[in-house]
């Protein structure tokens, strides 16, 4: 059986798919690794609705084709992966699992209340375990653009991950709406 531990890192190193080997503090290395901490962050919430199993499903996918620089995915594509071509081919994904989220969210915004003012993240510990998620979306939606700056991104993560923030947001207010904890108002102190 082979081991966990290859000791290829021990050095500060890691390698992309393809074998380029590149430094764990690499942009390629901060946005995948965010991916995948966002990832464990859902683990946390998955039992709140089984649809969050696809969603991992999805950043697993998603994280994956990031670990692939872009001239590693198709034959032709362009280093910043600007190749509509290649693009298509290559994308983790597209229409498909955006549309997936956007559906999710109107579906659970009809349940909810309007919001009137911005909410503080709290409530229900689902609810702030929502909040933390999508804390991390956010992040790791920061860790691909600024990827996309040096090297190209496809633009569908960038979508999907968008979409997703907003998906992790109405599920925390959905987690508190089915506790019957009310969202806590920012208060906006004097200037």
């Amino acid at each position: 059986m082979p081991k966990i531990y290859t000791k290829t890192g021990d050095q500060g190193e890691t390698g992309l798919f393809g074998g380029r080997r590149v430094s764990k503090d690499h942009p390629r290395i901060e946005a995948y690794g965010t991916v995948d901490e966002l990832n464990s962050f859902i683990g946390l919430v998955r039992d709140f609705d089984p649809r969050l199993e696809t969603v991992q499903n999805h950043l697993f996918d998603l994280g994956a084709s990031l670990a692939a620089p872009a001239d590693q995915k198709t034959k032709g594509a362009s280093p910043k992966g600007d190749s509509p071509k290649a693009e298509k081919k290559a994308a983790p994904v597209g229409g498909t699992e955006i549309c997936f989220l956007e559906g999710w969210i109107d579906e659970v915004e009809g349940k909810l209340s309007p919001l009137k003012n911005f909410i503080l993240p709290g409530g229900t510990v689902t609810a702030v375990r929502f909040h933390l998620a999508r804390s991390v979306c956010r992040r790791a939606e920061r860790r691909v653009i600024s990827l996309k700056e040096k090297e190209g991104v496809l633009p569908e993560i960038i979508v999907y991950l968008n979409r997703l923030s907003d998906l992790l947001f109405v599920l925390a207010r959905e987690a508190n709406r089915r506790e019957e904890v009310a969202d806590i108002p920012w208060t906006k102190r004097g200037v």
